[in-house]
């Protein structure tokens, strides 16, 4: 069966993702695998926040609140049931006999379930919150929504019962691994650049230019913008749940500030309004992280990596504050026919000798 031209270029990419992940499953290595489920969720992460804030044009600071919702979320529904009763024992009784631990085989139906069903609820209170924080724009909406990261952070602490505050929220069963983070983050990244081409991604890029202008069309200003961040929100419950089934452990202070700001750093780095960027940002910022991390082990100088990771993002945001992308993409079907350029159309005739 032949492949479409435009196909051709994320079918690769798909063929691509799956021989690095089978070289990486057989190899045995668990840092690089480590390594790269956690590059798989920066990616959903930063091409997320890109949805919602590189698209839009409206900076969000609270979107780690719906990492941290969706972590919870899908913890708390696939704790088994001895476990939940013995480490939850305050439950509601309707959410106490819910465990979504069933297997299908090597398919953890369960937990994926659980995921899904983290992801919608996280939605529906985007939606709501959307429904007011997206009349803002500047830097009132970026204030807001730090607003709403503090208030998940206090209600997480506070709801003893459910996230058991500040102790930490462990016994979660390690479901995430590499093929799971890789097919989501390539679902999710599919996903945002076909949304990027429709209708909606240009009212979305429209209004971030020049709401005045777009909204003299008639392009809505309100409604792209929350279909991004309602959308955005859904995919970054979608990572919570993945990082929450790696780590096992967790608890409230992981989702704040760092967490936040880390991710900014990779989508300014990489481009904001640009998919390929995004990817680009995360790959770029972990291997810098990574080799500073190396740098300070060997040189006992902790704190450098921090310092010079910071150094390095106030470059960027001075000498290329378009990132490194901008919103320009990566174009696979262009990109298969520069690492071929012998290949002639039709009626061509061979290749010369010389």
């Amino acid at each position: 069966m032949r492949v479409p031209l435009p196909a051709r270029g994320p079918v690769l990419a798909v063929a691509g993702v799956s021989v690095i992940v089978a070289l990486l499953q057989l190899s045995g290595l668990a840092f690089w695998q480590g390594l790269a489920v956690n590059l798989a969720i920066f990616v959903i992460l930063v091409v997320s926040l890109n949805l919602a804030s590189g698209f839009t044009g409206v900076f969000s600071l609270g979107h780690i609140g719906f990492m941290a919702l969706g972590a919870y979320i899908s913890a708390i529904l696939s704790l088994p049931l001895r476990e939940k009763g013995d480490y939850l024992p305050n439950l509601p009784p309707w959410l106490a006999g819910i465990h979504l631990d069933q297997m299908l085989g090597p398919i953890p139906v369960g937990w994926l379930l659980a995921t899904l069903l983290a992801g919608l609820l996280v939605a529906g209170v985007a939606l709501l919150v959307g429904a007011v924080l997206m009349r803002l724009s500047g830097h009132f909406v970026a204030v807001a929504t730090l607003g709403f990261l503090v208030i998940v952070r206090v209600l997480l602490f506070n709801f003893d019962d459910f996230t058991r505050g500040s102790r930490t929220f462990s016994n979660v069963t390690p479901y995430t691994n590499l093929w799971w983070a890789a097919a989501c983050a390539v679902l999710v990244v599919y996903v945002v650049w076909r949304l990027k081409r429709s209708s909606y991604g240009r009212a979305m890029f429209a209004q971030r230019r020049d709401r005045w202008a777009a909204q003299s069309v008639g392009i809505s200003v309100l409604t792209p913008r929350l279909i991004a961040f309602v959308v955005s929100a859904f995919f970054t419950a979608i990572a919570g749940s993945l990082f929450a089934h790696f780590i096992t452990s967790f608890s409230p202070t992981v989702f704040y500030f760092d967490l936040t700001f880390r991710v900014i750093t990779m989508l300014v780095v990489g481009g904001m309004g640009s998919v390929s960027g995004s990817v680009i940002g995360v790959g770029v910022v972990l291997a810098i992280a990574e080799g500073l991390r190396r740098v300070e082990d060997s040189t006992l100088l902790y704190g450098l990596s921090g310092i010079l990771l910071a150094a390095f993002f106030i470059s960027v945001i001075i000498f290329r504050p378009e990132g490194i992308m901008g919103q320009r993409e990566i174009s696979l079907n262009s990109l298969m026919a520069t690492l071929r350029p012998w290949r002639k159309a039709p009626g061509d005739g061979p290749p010369s000798a010389g």
